[in-house]
């Protein structure tokens, strides 16, 4: 294509996206305008809220209910930018919760509600036999009195007991004082590893984590990258363009990441890090398509359910445009690769 149409996209600069912001990956047809930004919850507010970019990252949680809303502005590509196992980003009281059916009628301090981390989180709570319906949520930023940015978010389908902080502290301080017994979310409260009773309720997150993917084979997803649905009306081949662009700039990072030489990161012990992933996930946990990804993504739709977010089951194959030729190796499909 000699003609390029100008794009605007909003993402945190991970490492899997170092190679598209520098220009290494340039994407067919497009004539890209990397924004970096260094809050997720500022780039879902300004996206979902006023359309202030051409695409951008953003909550796969908030994506799904509004798509089953009916706001289809936007449209997905099946690419998956954030991901994290999330049994790690539970902290409690440890004076009144020991194990997790010790939640049962708590107060649980949470960012967001509807925000896809405690959509995972409430799931694994649920498996450990919390009964969600018992909880109140109190709603809050981690380390402010303030609100957790401002949301656009859809009403709940059915009345949950949510309330929203206005005591003038942060959840942080509301759980070690203990007026909450718990927080959950993106973040850990700053108490914790401060105050000796504020701990995580999974100590040994870590293989907790493992053995959850062993058995389910679900890597948590948090983020989607969406595209403004009347420039894939107008010009059907940007969505796989962006797609395969994407995919290249991950491969790039994926492969400079095993080069053992001279560390790219400052983890000491990458190389056991790596050995591990190979083992635990076969090489690659942030793949994207929908194929690799159905069973997360069916997971995360019945959780939006469950969890009173969304009315009716969306099919997984609407949500996401159609990638055509998809890119699984550098350098092929439609992205140019500078070099």
């Amino acid at each position: 294509m000699t003609n390029r149409i100008p794009l605007s996209f909003a993402s945190i600069l991970y490492d899997r996206m170092q190679p598209l912001q520098s220009g290494e990956i340039r994407p067919d047809g497009i004539d890209l305008n990397f924004l970096t930004m260094n809050h997720p919850r500022d780039i879902f507010d300004r996206m979902a809220g006023g359309k202030e970019f051409d695409a951008s990252e953003l909550s796969l949680s908030e994506y799904v209910c509004r798509y089953a809303a009916g706001h289809r502005d936007l449209v997905a590509i099946p690419v998956f930018p954030s991901r994290a196992f999330r049994h790690g980003f539970i902290a409690v009281n440890s004076r009144t919760v020991k194990e997790p059916r010790d939640l049962n009628g708590k107060k649980i301090g949470v960012q967001l509600y509807t925000m896809t981390a405690a959509v995972w989180v409430r799931s694994v709570l649920q498996q450990h036999g919390v009964d969600l319906s018992t909880i109140q949520w109190v709603q809050g930023s981690m380390e402010s009195g303030d609100s957790h940015g401002k949301p656009s978010a859809m009403p709940l389908t059915k009345p949950v007991d949510i309330v929203q902080n206005s005591s003038g502290k942060s959840l942080s301080q509301l759980l070690e004082e203990g007026f909450i017994d718990a927080t959950i979310g993106a973040d850990l409260p700053h108490c914790l590893g401060k105050a000796p009773h504020v701990k995580r309720l999974f100590p040994n997150f870590k293989e907790v984590e493992k053995s959850y993917y062993k058995e389910t084979g679900i890597f948590p997803i948090m983020h989607t990258v969406v595209v403004r649905r009347e420039l894939c009306d107008q010009h059907p081949w940007l969505a796989t363009s962006l797609y395969n662009a994407l995919n290249d700039s991950k491969e790039v990072a994926r492969i400079r990441m095993r080069f053992l030489d001279c560390l790219r990161y400052m983890l000491p012990w990458l190389a056991q890090e790596l050995d591990e992933i190979d083992e635990v996930f076969g090489g690659d946990p942030f793949v994207y398509g929908v194929e690799p990804n159905r069973k997360t993504l069916e997971a995360l739709i019945d959780a939006l359910d469950e969890q009173a977010m969304i009315a009716e089951k969306p099919k997984i194959e609407e949500l996401f445009a159609s990638i055509r030729g998809q890119n699984w190796k550098v350098g092929w499909g439609t992205t140019k690769i500078t070099r």
